[in-house]
């Protein structure tokens, strides 16, 4: 019920949720208060929950792609890379290349001018090229939809198969970065000691059919709403909720 009362009163009270902490403060809407005491975990993750669907309701993956090759060799190349830059490579990337047996043509001294642009150019060429030749080499030029079987591919982590398992095969996975792994620590889902635990914790607290769509949720807001630098809980939309008085 608090849950829901204090959904209504934010999406209610402004149309731009980015700006309603100017419409909605403590005086105006004691109802804060008395949710901030009372809520429980449960409670959290469903205004956590409705409020990321307020926000964005159909969140898209930013990085584009056309099927799960392309997507895996996205997702390499945005380490230490925004995804627009990554978007800004990729486009004649894949022109040359958008397939194992095409890019297994190129030398890694071709792929590396074209990412050049790109964070660690040098070792994401040289995995570009050693990824798919093992497409071909072991999975008959297929990505694989299996978490370990993508982790044992060059260049690919945890993180990164995870979001191709999620977004390219539509198999729960929760993938955390350094933003969701910022908000879980900030919304008290999480102690934040590892990226590993975080994941740990919001796998249990969240319901599984909504990994998927929370990753990006995440994502966005944290980029929008709860910056690592500059931010001021209070004027967050979640933050001014779960956990005010953070440092």
């Amino acid at each position: 019920m608090f849950v829901k009362r204090i959904s209504n009163i934010i999406h209610k009270n402004c149309q731009n949720p980015k700006y309603y902490h100017a419409k909605l403060s403590q005086e105006q809407h004691p109802l804060l208060t008395k949710m901030r005491l009372k809520m429980k975990t449960e409670n959290k993750i469903d205004f956590i929950i409705d409020t990321l669907d307020s926000l964005f309701p159909m969140p898209r993956i930013p990085l584009k792609h056309k099927d799960p090759y392309t997507l895996l060799i996205s997702v390499v190349l945005s380490s230490q890379t925004t995804d627009k830059q990554v978007n800004k490579v990729t486009k004649s990337l894949f022109e040359k290349a958008s397939t194992p047996q095409e890019m297994v043509k190129l030398s890694r001294e071709e792929i590396y001018e074209m990412i050049k642009s790109c964070g660690l150019a040098p070792t994401k060429s040289r995995n570009i090229l050693k990824l798919s030749r093992a497409l071909l080499d072991e999975f008959n030029g297929e990505v694989p939809d299996k978490l370990e079987a993508l982790e044992s591919l060059p260049g690919v982590g945890h993180k990164s198969a995870s979001v191709v398992l999620s977004q390219a095969f539509g198999k729960p996975a929760f993938p955390v970065d350094t933003h969701i792994h910022r908000l879980a620590n900030r919304w008290k889902l999480s102690d934040g000691s590892s990226v590993k635990q975080t994941e740990k914790d919001l796998k249990e607290l969240f319901p599984r059919s909504l990994w998927t769509k929370l990753h990006l949720q995440m994502i966005y807001f944290g980029r929008e709403y709860c910056p690592a630098r500059g931010h001021d809980p209070k004027s967050c939309p979640i933050c001014n909720v779960v956990n005010p008085n953070q440092e």
